[in-house]
């Protein structure tokens, strides 16, 4: 049996639940808390994998996760406005790195020499 029962449909339109899921994770004022993506047009989506090898080819080693059942994950969400679930995305954008310095928003005078 295939891990993942959807294919290449990740809102399933049954929305059948996708069993337990491997749900990225970030630190938060009381705990855990679930991480939210983009989807390309730019809509908020819930993520979740369906094995931590899949997560962590995704996302890396470093993300941390818990195990949620695609309808607690819906029912977490649901109050911020979140209604996708997306389930095993295939890529995800890099980590923004370090922001450079800001340009002086003057040059600097130059004194001349006589």
């Amino acid at each position: 049996m295939p891990e993942h029962r959807y294919g290449d449909d990740s809102e399933p339109s049954d929305r059948s639940p996708a069993g337990p899921l491997y749900v990225p994770v970030r630190p938060g004022p009381s705990g855990c808390v679930a991480r939210l993506f983009r989807t390309p047009p730019g809509h908020r989506t819930a993520v979740g994998f369906t094995s931590a090898r899949r997560l962590t080819a995704t996302l890396g080693r470093g993300q941390a996760w818990i195990r949620l059942a695609e309808p607690a994950l819906r029912a977490l969400t649901a109050p911020l406005g979140v209604t996708t679930v997306t389930v095993d995305p295939r890529f995800s954008a890099p980590a923004p790195g370090p922001t450079p310095a800001p340009a002086p928003a003057f040059p600097r005078r130059i004194a001349r020499i006589a």
